[in-house]
């Protein structure tokens, strides 16, 4: 009789910045089971996401291939995911898995899945806070114990929301970390935060009215990490009751990071500093991913797709973009990473150039921050990326400027289609294409309440039949 396939176990995690993780070496103890998981599996220290936000970043992660091969850059990707392309579900569809997506529906990065369940759970509940991962777990427990019972092989995509705003981790974890008077007077560290028109009717929705300590925010970010690990413990305790966890691959990473109240991007995901482009990726699976192994080398989100397929043994002649780090668990080497693209379309459209020292940033159009056209940081002297030295070093830029643009046209060439962030002009959805000055886009980007933001994250959701729980399926 033929052995069963692996099963995967995949947490995709929205707005999880990696160095707010205890697992990662994060001073407040936020991901304690996570780092379990880790220290059984493997742990890779350098990971990034070069093309943020969610939807590229997804769109990248499923396919294997870089915003280049996917043709997406932007949240409001126009269409669906090109035919060019193939995704996680559906080349594991192909091989005979039974493939469920929890909390994605509507997004065109996720397609091919064969079934769809929705949770609640963005905005306050009548409590004031959002218990996001325990509405998902009520819908993803259920579709895990049926998965386990009909014998497939699966791929259960998890897609989890706590650390995206609004921030509000049910109690205790609420004020776990924080210990401060958020109410305090004195206090002004929130000034900038109310000030800034665009966000400023969304924030309201959801941090206390008066609030004056943006680390009070903050904290609620990290409670809200802290929280949905404890709920996470929960699946991962199901699948050792099941007696699954031998033949299912677990993977634990995340679409792009958060800023809190760095680079004046408060409490969102966007600019292209390093708390945006670094996640975590953590791989489990006993006996066939190293356990406590910890790789230093720079990975990217392209990488996850072609490791997962090697890793489960499922061939695909697709020429990835990506490749799979298996070797580099195994001790092998493989060519290093020293250099990569990075781009945005989220709030504003910028493009970069990221090497093991410098990080330059080229806005392609003025941004509602009011930011230069041009930043230079050093990562080394820098890397908290306060300083830009941009203007004091023309050469430099103009250096990084050139291996950008050469490597844009090498792209271009090899997908025989042009740059997708020079083609995405009214990547914002307010149908005037670029910006012509900051206050223009100032002006016009806003966010009201948290169910526009929601709606931000992908197209309008299907109809779909009740399920278990009061979950939505939609079957494909």
């Amino acid at each position: 009789m033929a052995r069963k396939q692996p099963n995967l176990l995949f947490f995709g995690v929205d707005s999880l910045r990696r160095d707010h993780m205890s697992a990662y070496g994060y001073h407040r103890l936020t991901t304690p089971h996570v780092a379990r998981l880790a220290g059984a599996g493997t742990l890779f220290e350098q990971h990034f996401s070069p093309s943020i936000p969610t939807t590229p970043a997804y769109a990248s992660m499923l396919t294997g291939m870089d915003c280049f091969g996917t043709d997406v850059v932007a949240l409001r990707h126009k269409g669906g995911l090109g035919t060019h392309v193939s995704t996680l579900a559906e080349i594991l569809g192909n091989a005979g898995y039974s493939t469920t997506c929890v909390g994605f529906t509507g997004n065109p990065s996720a397609r091919g899945f064969q079934k769809y369940l929705d949770y609640g759970g963005w905005g306050p509940d009548a409590g004031g806070r959002s218990p996001k991962a325990e509405s998902l777990n009520r819908t993803a427990i259920p579709e895990l114990e049926r998965l386990s019972r009909e014998g497939q092989p699966f791929f259960l995509f998890l897609r989890h929301m706590d650390p995206h705003s609004p921030y509000l981790p049910p109690a205790p974890f609420q004020r776990m970390f924080y210990g401060g008077d958020e109410l305090d007077a004195k206090n002004r560290s929130m000034d900038p935060v109310w000030a800034f028109k665009p966000f400023a009717d969304y924030f309201r929705r959801w941090i206390p009215e008066g609030c004056t300590d943006e680390q009070y925010v903050s904290a609620q970010y990290d409670g809200a990490i802290a929280y949905m690990d404890a709920c996470i413990e929960s699946i991962l305790s199901k699948v050792s009751a099941l007696g699954i966890d031998k033949e299912t691959l677990i993977v634990f990473t995340a679409d792009h990071g958060e800023t809190l109240c760095e680079h004046e991007c408060y409490f969102d995901h966007h600019g292209l500093y390093e708390c945006t482009l670094t996640v975590p990726l953590i791989l489990h699976w006993p006996g066939r991913v190293p356990q406590g192994a910890r790789i230093p080398e720079t990975t990217l989100i392209s990488d996850v797709a072609p490791t997962v397929l090697d890793l489960l043994g499922v061939r695909s002649d697709i020429p990835f973009t990506g490749r799979s780090l298996v070797p580099l668990m195994r001790g092998k080497r493989l060519p290093r990473i020293t250099e990569f693209y990075i781009t945005e379309a989220t709030w504003m459209r910028k493009h970069g150039w990221r090497t093991q020292e410098w990080k330059l940033i080229h806005a392609l159009e003025p941004d509602f921050h009011f930011k230069p056209e041009v930043e230079l940081y050093n990562l080394v002297q820098d890397p908290l990326e306060t300083h830009n030295l941009a203007e004091r070093e023309p050469e430099l830029v103009a250096l990084l400027e050139k291996r950008m643009q050469a490597w844009i046209a090498r792209r271009e060439q090899e997908t025989g289609r042009p740059n997708p962030l020079f083609t995405n002009l009214d990547w914002h959805g307010k149908g005037c294409g670029p910006f012509k000055t900051s206050q223009q886009a100032y002006d016009t980007l806003h966010i009201g309440s948290p169910r526009a933001a929601e709606a931000l994250q992908g197209g309008p959701r299907r109809e779909a039949a009740p399920a278990a729980d009061g979950a939505k399926a939609k079957e494909a």
